[in-house]
Formats: C-alpha cells, sequence, structure tokens
C-alpha cells in the first residue's frame, strides 16, 4: 500500500542518544544510534522504499521523562522539540512532530504542548511513560489530581496524547530477578504502560476530560485482549472494585479514548484480534523505527489479510482525521 501514515517513529540528539543504548548488544550500537541520529537520510529512503508517506517523529525514551529535575527537565524538553522543528521544516511533507513533554511539572508541560502545537505547529506529543521526581526513585503518574489542569490543556488543544513506554525502575523491577530477557519491548514495556493507561482509566480522567485521545502502541500493550475480564472482575459482585473512580465499564473508555498502533507488533493473528475488540477505525499503521525495521513492518503490514477497506483506514485514513492532517 502507497501512502501509509506511520507515528511511533523516533528519533535522538546527541544529548539523549545514551539512554538508547541498553536496547541494543555492543555489536549493533553503531548501527542503531546512526538510525537514531538520522532524520532526512536513511530515513528517508526507508520510507521511499516501502511506501510510507509521512512519518510522526517522537523523542527516544526515556529522555526527558528521566530528568529528575524539573528544570533541567523543561529545558532539554524544549531543545528537542526545537530541534525537532528544525529538521520538520526541512521536509514538512514527509514529517510531523510529538511534543517532548517536562511531565515533572504539569504546568510546564501544558505551557510546552502548547507553544509545541501552536508556535512549531506539531501534532500531539509523546510521553515516555512515569517521569522520574527525585533521585530516591518517586515517579509520577499522570491520574493524580495535580495533572488536571494539563490534561484540560490537552483536551482544549484536540490533539492526541502518545503513552510510550519505560522500563520500571530498579527497586519496581524486582519481579523480573535474573530474567533480564523480560525488561524492554519483550514485555516490561507492555506491562507498565498498559498498568499506567488503567491508572487513567479508572481514575475517572475521562469522565472529565471525555475529549482526550491517548495512544498506544504494539497494538495496544496487551489491553484490547484483557478487557472482557477486567470488565467482568471490576463487576464481579454487582458493584465496582475498591479504587475504580471512573462511572463506566473500562471497555467503554479504551474504545472511545484510545488508539492502538501497530508498531512493533507484526502479527496478522494478533490484528484481527484487535480490529475485533476495538474496530479498525481505532487502530493506526507503525513501524517502530529505529527499533523495528519499516521494511519488516510495511511487508507485513501490505499483505496481511486483512480486508483493503480497513488497510486503507488503519495505514491512512485514520491518522488523517486523528491528527488533522491533509488528506
Amino acid at each position: 500500500m502507497q501512502g501509509k501514515i506511520a507515528l511511533e517513529e523516533h528519533f535522538s540528539t546527541e544529548e539523549t542518544i545514551g539512554d538508547s543504548q541498553r536496547y541494543a548488544p555492543p555489536t549493533h550500537w553503531p548501527e542503531l544510534r546512526e538510525r537514531l541520529l538520522d532524520i532526512q537520510n536513511r530515513r528517508v529512503r526507508e520510507m521511499d522504499e516501502n511506501g510510507v508517506e509521512l512519518m510522526l517523529l517522537s523523542l527516544n525514551s526515556p529522555a526527558v521523562q528521566a530528568v529528575p529535575d524539573a528544570t533541567k527537565a523543561v529545558d532539554l524538553a524544549r531543545r528537542a522539540n526545537d530541534h525537532l522543528a528544525e529538521e520538520i521544516v526541512k521536509r514538512p511533507d514527509r514529517f510531523k512532530g510529538f511534543a517532548a513533554l517536562p511531565m515533572q511539572d504539569p504546568e510546564a508541560a501544558a505551557a510546552e504542548l502548547r507553544r509545541a502545537v501552536v508556535d512549531l505547529g506539531f501534532v500531539g506529543a509523546l510521553v515516555n511513560g512515569f517521569s522520574e521526581l527525585d533521585a530516591d526513585g518517586t515517579v509520577s503518574h499522570y491520574d493524580t489530581a495535580e495533572y488536571r489542569p494539563f490534561w484540560a490543556e490537552v483536551e482544549r488543544l484536540d490533539v492526541p496524547f502518545s503513552l510510550h513506554p519505560r522500563n520500571p525502575l530498579p527497586p519496581d523491577a524486582r519481579v523480573y530477578g535474573d530474567h533480564e530477557w523480560l525488561i524492554g519491548p519483550a514485555w516490561a514495556f507492555g506491562h507498565e504502560t498498559a498498568v499506567h493507561a488503567l491508572r487513567l482509566i479508572g481514575s475517572g480522567l475521562f469522565d472529565a476530560h471525555p475529549g482526550l485521545r491517548i495512544v498506544l502502541g504494539h497494538l495496544g500493550e496487551n489491553l484490547p485482549y484483557g478487557l472482557w475480564r477486567l470488565d467482568n472482575h471490576n463487576a464481579w459482585h454487582g458493584q465496582r472494585a475498591p479504587g475504580y473512580q471512573a462511572r463506566r465499564d473500562v471497555t467503554d473508555y479504551f474504545r472511545k479514548n484510545f488508539l492502538i498502533t501497530t508498531s512493533g507488533n507484526f502479527h496478522t493473528e494478533t490484528l484481527v484480534a484487535a480490529i475485533m475488540a476495538v474496530g479498525a477505525e481505532r487502530i493506526l499503521f507503525s513501524t517502530d523505527w529505529p527499533f523495528e525495521n519499516v521494511d519488516h513492518a510495511a511487508g507485513w503490514f501490505d499483505s496481511a489479510k486483512i480486508s483493503d477497506e480497513d488497510r486503507r483506514r488503519i495505514g491512512r485514513d485514520n491518522a488523517v482525521r486523528e491528527f488533522r492532517l491533509a488528506a
């Protein structure tokens, strides 16, 4: 399929590049480093060769979210967004931007999102999971009361917010023990992000701000396939489970307020299950470049056994609608 739009596609600055080194063995790190820092050369060739018309770019993980000093986080986010804006101006027909945000300071995060959308022309934000608040491992998730003004601004600006994975901090990763293979994309990424998304739902956030749209990668971080069990248990005794503050079932919010992408999960049976769970109109094509290959993503998607109508929706039309792009 020609004209695909991909929206979980990462870049790095020299300042944040080291955060991605853990995701590649030493023999592969030079290749990944080169991919992350490049925007205008190989990336565009990969797009041209695989029918990708547009990429929505976002800063690598965890980057800003791993800076405990809020003042430094604000500065890093601003400089990363300015750098990305300078690159997009060179090829506005091929790239759009997601804002990096200093969520350590909700007021500053709202101001930076506003600047990125209004002044820089970005089409949304991507935040790499929870934010670190101090050197002792205190972190913030975004379901708490102090983030409500931030979410109000996201809703007012009417742009999607992508919740991207990061690894748990060491004290919270003890469950994995010596099984380091579970850290990162194999499992920990999805677990961390799914729990964070459920916290947002259970907090009643979408009752207060029904216009919010949250993007989850990797075909939904396993959430589309657990919706029935979540709701069944939550109403098992004819009443909501303790701590669940939302008015409706998890499934209702997930189908209305969430979008999921195909990034890094190139499996047709899982895609079909996602279509059945949330509908093709809630799914968007992505590759997860440079951590995954564009040709792997595009080759799989172009030949996946789904209808051509759904392929067009997922590959392009849904992104045009959700990000207000030119058709």
